[in-house]
């Protein structure tokens, strides 16, 4: 049976998310800061691990070096509220399997494990494109990175109105 660590600092989220892989008779624990993941992880060794990309204020991507290197097997889905292609990235390259926008169902979790399972898949005949304003999200999001954060800098490089980016940055993400 493959066992699965959730990592993840909202407290309900990650005992929701836990029941319900356990329901589905997967052997899951959570943890919600990164001291009780890593030692979880220590004594565990997890083969799946969720992987929520902001903990309280740091970056999840801290983790997954260490987590792989306790089991190279391990495979890590990165979820996230604020999905960007820099995050992505990273994460990929840092050795996550997945990258998903929350808000996201189990099932969606489960495939991307599954997917992770079947090494040269071409991707999923039912996905589809993202839409533009997902695609335009996300260029913001990359480009807000590479500035570091700074609003007026990726204003300046986006050639848009400072005012007109906060305003788009204090929407939510849209979905693709």
């Amino acid at each position: 049976m493959k066992n699965i660590l959730v990592i993840d600092d909202d407290e309900t989220f990650n005992a929701v998310l836990t029941r319900a892989l356990n329901r589905r008779g997967l052997d899951a624990e959570g943890a919600t800061d990164t001291q009780a993941a890593l030692a979880l992880a220590q004594n565990k060794r997890p083969s799946r691990v969720v992987l929520d990309l902001n903990l309280a204020g740091s970056s999840g991507l801290a983790l997954i070096e260490p987590l792989l290197a306790m089991n190279p097997e391990c495979r890590i889905v990165v979820l996230t509220g604020y999905a960007s292609i820099a995050t992505a990235v990273d994460a990929i390259k840092l050795g996550a399997v997945q990258y998903l926008a929350k808000p996201v169902d189990v099932e969606a979790i489960l495939a991307a494990f599954e997917a992770a399972d079947r090494p040269n898949t071409e991707e999923a005949p039912n996905s589809e494109p993202l839409s533009v304003s997902r695609l335009e999200w996300e260029h913001i999001q990359r480009v807000l990175h590479e500035n570091g954060g700074n609003i007026s800098e990726t204003a300046r490089a986006l050639k848009m109105h400072r005012r007109t980016l906060q305003r788009k940055l204090a929407k939510r993400p849209v979905k693709s």
